[in-house]
């Protein structure tokens, strides 16, 4: 399922129109990223948590050269499933 299957299913469960839906879906995307960079995290009941992980900074090798660089800090976003979600799947 791409961006506009998810759009085209949220408008036919709703009710929505697919602009509409489409804009409900931008938001909810918004709304998470937003909170993931002010360095919160979103929990979903049911669903799941999306928080932000912050990775060291590390050394690795090229794999073509064989040099060392350094891999530097950043914060990686994450998702854990919750246990609906878990159990909807399996």
């Amino acid at each position: 399922m791409n961006k506009n299957d998810l759009v085209g299913a949220v408008a036919d469960a709703s009710g929505l129109s697919k602009t509409d839906a489409g804009k409900a879906v931008e938001a909810t995307f918004d709304a998470i990223t937003s909170a993931l960079k002010s360095g919160g995290e979103v929990r979903l009941v049911g669903f799941g948590t999306f928080a932000v992980a912050k990775r060291k900074a590390s050394t690795g090798r090229n794999p073509r050269t064989g040099e060392e660089m350094k891999i530097p800090a950043s914060n990686q976003p994450k998702f854990k499933a919750g246990k609906a979600l878990k159990d909807a799947v399996n």
